[in-house]
């Protein structure tokens, strides 16, 4: 596989990232990852802008959009990949033995591979560890992800595809790598970014796909009980698109329902027609 590491492009075995790199000592760094459409990155311009907020959040410098694009590109062509995902990482650069910062630039990796194809449908399982909506680096997608691999080992050990999580005022989150919406008296629901969750791209590109079909929509804060008690639940991320929930733990749901499947096929109109919408 071929890797851009600070805009250098080789074979990821033979690629090099310091050992002192601030985002292997201590996850400062933060990432976007982007489904990749016969040869373009959807929703780039949304991508990137969350990767510069979430910089800016870290105190990171993002390199000009034209030049991630360029070596996006060329990672893509490199790679031979038409359909893929593609990931861009931005860390905080060789440093010292703790947590502060060195000053050299920042390390970038845009690296990509093939799509495995998600389930049709997916269980969640509720883990034990609250979501701090009040931390320093909530609504930031960083690539301290450690707390998600447990989470999601967690879930798989139980036959789930995603974990699920609340919060610490037990409010419904988001999973692990996807945002959670459930159907809700006949309208569509997600919990708002006050409830600790990434701010997803299918996230806003899914409300807004609901509002222009007519469909009422609804951003407010869900508990557990009243997820369970939904007609519909699926999940949105940019590998996952809109997969449908069939199992909330011992909760089942006829899965996919109508408006999930409704909202489905919205979205993949919405790849055909507007990758950069």
């Amino acid at each position: 596989m071929f890797v851009s590491v600070d805009g250098k492009l080789g074979s990821d075995e033979l690629a090099r990232v310091s050992p002192l790199d601030h985002g292997l000592l201590v996850g400062d760094g933060v990432f976007e990852t982007l489904r990749v459409y016969d040869g373009t990155p959807f929703a780039w311009r949304r991508h990137i802008e969350r990767l510069e907020r979430s910089a800016e959040g870290l105190g990171l410098h993002v390199p000009d959009r034209r030049l991630l694009r360029e070596r996006a590109d060329e990672v893509l062509s490199a790679n031979d990949l038409a359909d893929a995902r593609l990931r861009i990482t931005v860390t905080g650069g060789p440093s010292p033995l703790g947590s502060e910062r060195g000053d050299t630039p920042p390390t970038v990796i845009v690296a990509a591979s093939p799509v495995t194809p998600w389930p049709p449908t997916t269980m969640l399982v509720t883990v034990p560890w609250p979501r701090n909506e009040r931390g320093a680096v909530t609504g930031l997608k960083t690539i301290s992800y450690a707390e998600n691999v447990r989470a999601l080992a967690y879930a798989a050990e139980r036959g789930g595809g995603e974990a699920l999580f609340t919060n610490t005022v037990g409010d419904v989150c988001e999973g692990t790598g996807a945002n959670i919406f459930a159907v809700l008296d006949g309208t569509l629901t997600t919990p708002p970014e006050e409830s600790g969750c990434l701010p997803g791209v299918t996230r806003a590109l899914t409300l807004e796909i609901a509002a222009a079909a007519g469909i009422p929509t609804s951003v407010v804060r869900i508990r557990p009980e009243e997820l369970l008690g939904a007609s519909e639940v699926f999940v949105t991320s940019s590998t996952r698109e809109i997969q449908p929930v069939d199992r909330i733990d011992d909760t089942p749901f006829g899965a996919p329902g109508p408006l999930t499947e409704r909202l489905a096929e919205a979205f993949s109109e919405l790849v055909r027609t507007t990758p950069d919408p």
